[in-house]
């Protein structure tokens, strides 16, 4: 049923909190985990006042989360699973979806904060973007 799991990481420990719940459910489908990490740069208009810092700080933010992909790749993989992973950049919500379709996923699995209220209003919540939008089944997790 499951060929194609997206799992996005943002280099946490809550979104890692996923990856037994994406491994068991690869495994029992015999499904490819695909691993997603969109890195975070800082506010353009600060850096826009020094482009060489700018150049900087968005290459190591790549290099960073390319390490952390490559690392959290290769330890699934030698626990047995097939895993990729991608790299983007832009907004995380929309990337997720974008890449959802890109690699024909069939299921988006991920963690949540599990915010409510006024936290919720006011950090917003990836996740609930995700599920709203998505055309594909989503499994939330959350880590507690």
């Amino acid at each position: 049923m499951y060929k194609k799991i997206l799992v996005p990481l943002d280099g946490s420990a809550l979104a890692e909190a996923v990856l037994p719940h994406a491994q068991a459910l690869a495994k029992s489908e015999g499904a490819e985990i695909v691993l997603l990490s969109v890195p975070v740069v800082p506010n353009l208009e600060f850096l826009a006042r020094s482009p060489g810092l700018a150049n900087q700080v968005i290459e190591a933010s790549e290099k960073e989360t390319e390490e952390y992909l490559i690392k959290e790749e290769a330890k699934l993989t030698n626990e047995g699973a097939k895993v990729t992973h991608i790299m983007r950049e832009g907004p995380i919500p929309e990337m997720i979806l974008k890449v959802a379709d890109e690699v024909h996923a069939d299921v988006i699995t991920m963690s949540t904060h599990g915010r409510t209220g006024v936290q919720r209003f006011l950090m917003g919540s990836v996740a609930d973007r995700v599920v709203h939008y998505s055309h594909i089944p989503v499994m939330l997790i959350h880590p507690n």
